[in-house]
């Protein structure tokens, strides 16, 4: 080991730090937009099908035939110019349609794990009514009234 002591400037100290600075930020950074992370949803989670809604009065109509929601078990994503919506048929006759913005960051829901609606955002999850099952959300999503008739979903707002 050698006593020599190496003279350095203010400057090149700055600037070093700096560059260790600047590149601790980008590994934080680098490493939360990929692989997993705490909050991201985990799991095989598929994208809903996206159907167009139509809003008429204070309705959003969408067709049901040979869609998504054609079959019972059946879940989609609706969208219309009065909002977006999560819907799944629960009965021949009987749907559910719940609001498709998540109640943690306002992200708008649009995956599925097969049973429970996820968000893509930070891996909230939600039961096919609405309830929250795992966080970071804490407030279930918002229900609709949702009425069928001559393969046309009526989603009440």
């Amino acid at each position: 080991m050698s006593d020599t002591s190496t003279y350095v400037s203010r400057r090149r100290f700055c600037a070093g730090a700096c560059q260790v600075a600047s590149g601790a930020t980008l590994a934080t950074f680098f490493a939360g937009c990929g692989g997993s992370s705490p909050t991201s949803p985990s799991g095989p989670v598929s994208t809903l099908a996206t159907l167009s809604g139509r809003f008429s009065g204070s309705t959003v109509q969408v067709s049901v035939a040979g869609s998504a929601l054609a079959d019972v078990g059946g879940a989609a994503l609706v969208e219309s110019v009065a909002g977006v919506f999560l819907v799944s048929r629960t009965g021949t006759n009987a749907f559910t349609a719940i609001d498709a913005i998540c109640t943690h960051e306002s992200c708008t829901v649009t995956g599925t794990d097969g049973t429970d609606y996820v968000c893509p955002c930070h891996g909230s999850r939600y039961s096919r009514s609405g309830r929250v099952l795992a966080g970071p959300a804490t407030a279930s999503l918002r229900q609709f009234t949702a009425t069928f008739a001559g393969d046309v979903l009526s989603i009440g707002i």
